[in-house]
Order: C-alpha cells, then structure tokens, then sequence
C-alpha cells in the first residue's frame, strides 16, 4: 500500500469517474485503474462497484476513504511542517468559498496571487456554509473563505473584510425614487431571494424581518445573485447584492443600487482552517492577498454598520 494509492482511491471517490480522476491525477487511466485494483487486491476487498455507465464506493470503500484521507492528510502535515520552518508557500492547496462571495472576490486577488507565486496551485471549490465546515473538518479543503453566522465549530477564524448588503430595485418599483431602504420598506415588495440554506439569504430574512416575504407567492426562488439582478434590470422587483458586486457594475447597472438606512446591515468575512492546521505562511499570504484586494474601508467596520 502507498501514499499514491491512497491518492488515486480518494480522486476516484471524489470524481466517480476513472477518467477523470486520471485527468486531476495527471496519470492515464490505465495506470491509476491498474494502481487501484492493486490496491484492492492486497487488500482483498472491493472499494469501488464499476459499470459500464457510473463509479460507486462501496460500504466497505466509503470506511477505506475516510481511513485513507485521515492518512494522507497525516502524510501532507509532516510536509507542511518542513515547508513552514522554510517559509515555502509552495503546493497544492485546497481552498473553499461561499458562492455569493466567489464571483466578486477571485477577481480581485486569485490572477494576481497565481501569477506572482506560480509555485502555488491553488484550487478552488464553491460550497455553501455547512458544506465548507464540513469540507474542513474531513480535510477535504484546507481553508475556507465565509460568512460569520456565530458557531464556528471549533475552527480557527481570522477576519478579512466587513461587506455591506445594497438593494437592488428595478425602474418601476415604488423603493427606485427611495435615497436609502429601510427594512419596514420590504415588506410588501416582490423579492427576489437565494435558496434557504445561504447565509445571504438568512441574514437578511433575520435582519429584515422578511417571514412574511418569504411565505408570499411574490417573494421567488432561484440559484444565483446575477440571475435575480437580470429579473430587477429586466423590470421585476427587488433583490440584494454585496458591497464588493458595486466594482463589477455599469454606471445604468448603479443607477439600480440603493443603500440601507442607519444601521447599515453588514457581514464578516472570515478565514477559517481547521485546528492543527501548520501552514501559517501561506495562511497569512491568502489573508494579505484578500486584504489588499478590497477597498481599504471594508477592513473595519464604522459606526453606522451593523452586524449581522
């Protein structure tokens, strides 16, 4: 048994597929078809059921896993000590983020940090809350960029920014001549909201005070914050969007944007890494990177922003 089997069963159980586990491996299938059948042949079991059309692990595969990602990220942790005591910020390194933080952020900062450390391969996942924190404590990311909502589990957590929430109100909407919303100003409107299960969402639902919103057949469901914001320009309704989506729109896009009234509901952006975690050099490289990234202001908060 190897530490390059162990690599090759969790790339299979990750991607249910040989061929392209093979493609993330950077192997050809046959080498890593042939690497893990050695593997269950020493050990005389059955990790994965193969079809013609799907790859499943099995009961017995799915304790393999779990076993075999607890060792190797044993493995990675004596190679994360050596290159700590080295300052090297160089590898692979698994970072998860919040889908209504990703598309305003990585832009900013991702290119930038790759280009002047190309000796980092960064990769990211987009996850929602639970699933980042649980991502974390199976070691199947190294760190996660989200939201502070009270319990972080144990996690360690390191502040990066302050985000304010805007309205995003169509042409025709009574709230368009409004200079600022307040909350009482929702309640009769037609939201455009994210799936339960999104901090975003549930923020503003607590803050707003929006059950009654949530309950009417006015307030829609969708996936995402660019789809609600084409339903506002295209004439329905209201949506939200976070303070960072200001750099990314046209000046007609702006024209839509209106501020929330004194308290200013506003979310902590958090590092989070699991406790154990050695590799504080790049910890504080990802940090810095984000930091610069954003305006200046966002680094604290002022006293007519609230925390939600």
């Amino acid at each position: 048994m190897t530490l390059q089997q162990l690599e090759y069963v969790l790339a299979v159980d990750r991607c249910k597929h040989f061929g392209r586990a093979a493609d993330e491996c950077r192997v050809s299938q046959p080498t890593l078809s042939a690497m893990v059948q050695k593997l269950e042949a020493e050990l005389g079991a059955k990790i994965f059921e193969r079809t013609a059309h799907a790859v499943s692990t099995t009961a017995l595969g799915q304790k393999i896993v779990a076993k075999a990602r607890e060792t190797l990220f044993a493995a990675d942790s004596i190679r994360h000590i050596v290159a700590e005591e080295r300052s090297d910020v160089g590898g692979t390194f698994r970072l998860g983020i919040l889908p209504t933080i990703a598309p305003y952020l990585l832009p900013r900062f991702f290119p930038k940090l790759c280009a002047t450390h190309p000796e980092l391969d960064l990769r990211v996942t987009e996850l929602k809350t639970a699933q980042l924190k649980e991502a974390l404590a199976d070691h199947k990311i190294d760190a996660a960029i989200l939201v502070a909502t009270g319990d972080l589990g144990g996690f360690d957590a390191e502040t990066l920014y302050f985000e304010q929430f805007m309205a995003y109100v169509s042409r025709g909407d009574q709230l368009f001549d409004h200079s600022s919303i307040k909350t009482a100003d929702l309640v009769d409107e037609p939201l455009w909201l994210l799936d339960e299960g999104h901090c975003f969402r549930d923020q503003l639902v607590k803050f707003c005070n929006l059950k009654s919103a949530r309950q009417s057949k006015r307030t829609y469901t969708l996936g995402s914050i660019e789809t609600f914001m084409r339903m506002v320009e295209s004439g329905q309704g209201v949506t939200f969007i976070p303070e960072l989506a200001l750099q990314q729109l046209s000046a007609d896009q702006r024209q839509l944007v209106r501020p929330f009234a004194i308290p200013i509901p506003t979310r902590e952006i958090l590092l989070l890494t699991a406790p154990g975690f050695v590799r504080n050099a790049l910890r504080s490289l990802l940090a810095e990177s984000v930091r610069k990234a954003v305006p200046k202001e966002m680094l604290k908060m002022n006293n007519t922003e609230q925390r939600i």
